[in-house]
C-alpha cells in the first residue's frame, strides 16, 4: 500500500484514520505485539532517528463490525505449489524494447490475464561479457498504485545503478494496482486478475529459456508488494530461496485488517476487495494470509523490514513531536509495523530464522524501501550462490583513454572483454568498443539501448566508427556504424537506418530532408522477402526487385488499407509522384496503382483492365478523370467508378459507361 508523496492528500489522508485505530485495537486484543523500541540497524541520514512507539495513544474507537480473527488453529492450509519448467501452451513473446544497454521490457502475451503483460529486467554486470552465463533472479514487486507504464522501482529510486554492477536478474512487472499480485475470485474494474498465474507458472519458463535464467530465485516488494512476495514464497516454498518484504502487511485477516485492506483498495482505483478473495476473512483470505502460514519458510532466507511512522531523515516534520507531515505514511507504517511483528513472532515459533529490521523512525515511503532493498541484498546473494563482492575492473589502453575524456560513462562494470571485430568495456552509463581499424568508441543512453536490440557488435550495423554527435538542427543526436547509423530525437525515439534505406535517406538530406527522423527500426515482412520502415514524413518500403521507395500521406493510408505490400499490390516500384491535373499524385506498385486527388481522395487502381480500358480514355486527364472508390464486386461484374463514368470488367473485358 505505497504512498508515492511524502504529503497527504485528500484522496489518501484515510490512511492515518484508518490505521489507528485498527492498530490500536490489534494491540488491545492481543492479537498483535507490539515491536520493541530499539531498532536493529539504522539508515545512515542527515536527521536523528526517533525511537520507535510501542502504541498508538490517544486512539480512536475500534472500527464497528471489524472482521474477527481467525483461529490459527483452524486455519485452511496453503497450497504448495510447483513451477512448470516447459512454457505452457499460448505464453509467448510478443514485443520486445530495450530501455537502455542493461535494462530491456518484455511484452508476454499470458493467456491467465488475456493480454500481453509488460515485464521489464535489469541485467547483470557480465551479460554481455559472459554471454554463456545463466544467473539468479530476483522478483521485484511494487505498491499497491503500481503503475501500467514502468515499476515504481524504476521511477521512484536509483535501484538501477545498485544493481548494474550486480549479477542477478532483477525481474519487474509493470501494472497490477491493487491486485496483491494473486490471483482474483472475480473480475477486477474489467481486467482478469490471475497475477500469481502469470509470475510463477507461464513467465518463469520464458525467462529460463530465452533470458538466461538459472535455478536460484528470491521475491521481494514494498508494502502491497511485500505482502505478495511472502505469499508467493509460501506458496512455492521449493522455488525460492529468499523473500523478503519492505513495509509488507504481513497478518491480512486479524481484527480489523481486511477492513483496512478494503479501504486501501477502494482508494487505489476503486477496487472490490471481495472480487480478489472473496467475502473478507474468508477461508480464502486465510489461506492468503503470510502469518498463519510461515513454517512454510523453514528453508528459506527470510529478511523483513518496518519503521515506526516517526519521522525519520527522509520525512518533514510537523510540528508535533515524532510525527511528520506525511500522515498517510505515518499511519500506514504503523500498520505495517504491528502486521510484520506478528508475522516474525509467529514465524519464530515456527522455527524460521528471520531477520527482522524495525527501524526507530521512517514512513511509507519510497527512500526507506530504497535503503531496504540495498540492506537485504547481502542476504539475497548468499541465500542464491552470489559471491557478494563485485569484481574490480580497469579499462585499458585506448578504452582507458577516451573514458578518461568522457567522465559521463561513470565506473566501469568489467574488465576488456573480446567482441566481435574487436574489443569492448562496460560502464555503469554506456559502453566502449574499440578495433584496429575503428578505434575506440563509445555507445550511450538510448542509442546504446537502440544499439543492444540489433545485437551490438554481433549485428548487422558492426562496431562503432564515433561516439555520439549532435543533428545539425541541434534536436538530435547520431551514432556512425560500420555498417549503418543510429538517429535519436526526443519525439521519435533511437532508430537504425541501414543499407540501401540509409543511402536514399541520405541522398535526400537525413533528418533535414522531407523523410526526417526515422519512427521505427526496419522491419522484415515475413510473408514476402523486403522490409520497411517509418520516418516522420512517410514510410520507406525496400524489395530487392524495387529498392527503396517512398510512400506518404493519404496514399499510405489508402495502401495499408489495401494490405500494403502483402496485398496485390504489392511492393511500390516508385516514390509518390506529382500530376499536374488539380496538383494530384500517385505511386506506382507491383499490382497497381494507387492515385490521390484532393477532390477525390486515394483509391487503387489495378494493373489489367482496369488501367488500360482508363488508359485509352487519357488517364487522369481524360474525360473519366481521377478514381472516386474501391474496386466492387456487383452482378454485372467488378466495377471502379471515377468523376466522369464506369469501368466494369467482367470476364477479363472492360467497359466504359
Amino acid at each position: 500500500m505505497a504512498t508515492p508523496s511524502a504529503s497527504a492528500t485528500p484522496r489518501t489522508r484515510w490512511a492515518s484514520f484508518v490505521a489507528a485505530p485498527i492498530v490500536a485495537g490489534m494491540v488491545g486484543s492481543g492479537l498483535v505485539v507490539a515491536p520493541l523500541a530499539v531498532a536493529q540497524e539504522t539508515p545512515a541520514a542527515p536527521a536523528p532517528a526517533q525511537e520507535a512507539p510501542t502504541q498508538v495513544s490517544p486512539a480512536p474507537e475500534s472500527p464497528a463490525r471489524a472482521t474477527p480473527a481467525p483461529n490459527p488453529e483452524n486455519a485452511p492450509d496453503a497450497p504448495t505449489l510447483r513451477v512448470p519448467t516447459q512454457l505452457p501452451s499460448g505464453v509467448r513473446l510478443d514485443r520486445v524494447e530495450w530501455k537502455s544497454a542493461n535494462r530491456v521490457a518484455l511484452w508476454v502475451q499470458s493467456p491467465a490475464m488475456g493480454q500481453a503483460i509488460q515485464v521489464q529486467l535489469m541485467l547483470p554486470a557480465t551479460w554481455n561479457s559472459e554471454p554463456d552465463r545463466t544467473y539468479p533472479s530476483l522478483l521485484l514487486l511494487d505498491g499497491l498504485r503500481a503503475r501500467d507504464d514502468a515499476s515504481g522501482w524504476t521511477l521512484e529510486t536509483k535501484i538501477s545503478q545498485f544493481f548494474d554492477a550486480k549479477n542477478a536478474v532483477i525481474v519487474l512487472p509493470v501494472g497490477g494496482e491493487s491486485s496483491f499480485y494473486t490471483d482474483w475470485v472475480s473480475d477486477a474494474k474489467g481486467d482478469q486478475y490471475q497475477w500469481e498465474t502469470f509470475l510463477m507458472q507461464e513467465l518463469p519458463p520464458l525467462l529460463q529459456r530465452d533470458w538466461r535464467v538459472g535455478d536460484q530465485h528470491g521475491v521481494a516488494g514494498l508494502s502491497m508488494g511485500g505482502t505478495a512476495a511472502m505469499m508467493l514464497a509460501q506458496r512455492y516454498p521449493d522455488y525460492f530461496q529468499f523473500a523478503a518484504s519492505y513495509s509488507g502487511f504481513l497478518d491480512t485477516t486479524s481484527f480489523g485488517m481486511p477492513e483496512a485492506i478494503k479501504v486501501a483498495m477502494q482508494d487505489a482505483g476503486g477496487y472490490p476487495a471481495e472480487n480478489m478473495w472473496g467475502p473478507l476473512g474468508s477461508a480464502r483470505w486465510q489461506e492468503q494470509d503470510p502469518k498463519l502460514h510461515a513454517e512454510k519458510m523453514r528453508e528459506q532466507s527470510v529478511y523483513v523490514s518496518a519503521g515506526s511512522g516517526n519521522t525519520g531523515p527522509w520525512d518533514e516534520p510537523s510540528g508535533l513531536p515524532g510525527i511528520p507531515t506525511n500522515f498517510p505514511g505515518y499511519g500506514l507504517e504503523l500498520l505495517s509495523r504491528m502486521t510484520t511483528q506478528t508475522f516474525v513472532n509467529r514465524a519464530r515459533e515456527a522455527g524460521v530464522q528471520v531477520t527482522a529490521n524495525f527501524r526507530p523512525s521512517g514512513t511509507h515511503t519510497w527512500p526507506y524501501w530504497q535503503f531496504e532493498m540495498t540492506q537485504a541484498w547481502p542476504q539475497y546473494a548468499a541465500a542464491v550462490g552470489i559471491e557478494n563482492v563485485e569484481e574490480q575492473c580497469a579499462p585499458e589502453g585506448e578504452i582507458a583513454r577516451l573514458a578518461e575524456r568522457e567522465p559521463g560513462l561513470g565506473p566501469c562494470l568489467t574488465n576488456e572483454y573480446d567482441v566481435k571485430g574487436g574489443k569492448a568495456t562496460d560502464f555503469r552509463f554506456g559502453r566502449v568498443f574499440w578495433s584496429q581499424g575503428t578505434g575506440a568508441n563509445s555507445v550511450i543512453g538510448a542509442i546504446g539501448a537502440a544499439y543492444q536490440a540489433e545485437d551490438g557488435p554481433d549485428g548487422s550495423l558492426g562496431l562503432p566508427t564515433s561516439g555520439e554527435k549532435r543533428t545539425p538542427d541541434g534536436t538530435g543526436r547520431y551514432s556512425d556504424f560500420q555498417n549503418g547509423v543510429i538517429y535519436w530525437s526526443p519525439t521519435t525515439g533511437a532508430h537504425a537506418v541501414r543499407g540501401a534505406i540509409r543511402a536514399m535517406w541520405q541522398d535526400q538530406g537525413a533528418e533535414r530532408g522531407d523523410l526526417g527522423y526515422p519512427t521505427t527500426d526496419e522491419i522484415a515482412n515475413p510473408n514476402k522477402p523486403g522490409v520497411v520502415q517509418g520516418f516522420q514524413g512517410g514510410t520507406v518500403y525496400w524489395s530487392e526487385e524495387t529498392g527503396p521507395k517512398i510512400v506518404k500521406g493519404a496514399i499510405l493510408k489508402a495502401y495499408r488499407e489495401a494490405g500494403a505490400e502483402n496485398s496485390a499490390l504489392g511492393y511500390p516500384a516508385t516514390d509518390e509522384i506529382a500530376l499536374s491535373t488539380r496538383n494530384g499524385a500517385f505511386n506506382r506498385f507491383q499490382g497497381g496503382y494507387i492515385y490521390w486527388s484532393r477532390e477525390t481522395g486515394a483509391h487503387v487502381v489495378p494493373r489489367g483492365p482496369f488501367f488500360e480500358a482508363w488508359g485509352e480514355e487519357g488517364y487522369e486527364t481524360g474525360r473519366l478523370g481521377y478514381p472516386t472508390g474501391p474496386v466492387r464486386t456487383t452482378e454485372e461484374g467488378q466495377v471502379l467508378e471515377f468523376e466522369g463514368g464506369t469501368i466494369t470488367v467482367s470476364g477479363g473485358q472492360a467497359e466504359v459507361s
